[in-house]
């Protein structure tokens, strides 16, 4: 009978899948797992991290209070005014303004704003 995939490694493999994008084949052969196992235990591990992180980490204001805290805080950081949240690392590709130079040109080789 084969041993069990123990925790540790069920969680390296997802930060691994998580952080590069690999793709299970890619993961299967790196970790020696089969796809299928894979594709159970990436789902299953993400949905435990979750459900251990979410409240600390990803807690939602439930107060007025606390969402005028967050914009605040947004405001004091970035001067941006009755903001309450962001999304990171979109790139919403645009026509650059006339005269901005490389201002709006970015790695991925086309103009855009995040």
């Amino acid at each position: 009978m084969r041993d069990s995939i123990s925790p540790g490694e069920r969680l390296a493999v997802t930060l691994r899948f998580l952080a590069s994008g690999d793709s299970y084949q890619s993961l299967s052969f790196l970790y020696r797992i089969g796809r299928t196992t894979l594709g159970e235990i990436i789902p299953e591990t993400c949905k435990v991290l979750i459900e251990v992180l979410q409240e600390r980490h990803m807690k939602v204001p439930s107060t007025s209070k606390e969402w005028e805290v967050v914009a605040a805080s947004f405001e004091d950081s970035w001067d941006f005014p009755h903001c309450i949240g962001a999304i990171d690392g979109k790139h919403i590709a645009i026509k650059a303004p006339p005269n901005s130079g490389s201002m709006f040109y970015n790695y991925k080789e086309f103009n855009s704003i995040i």
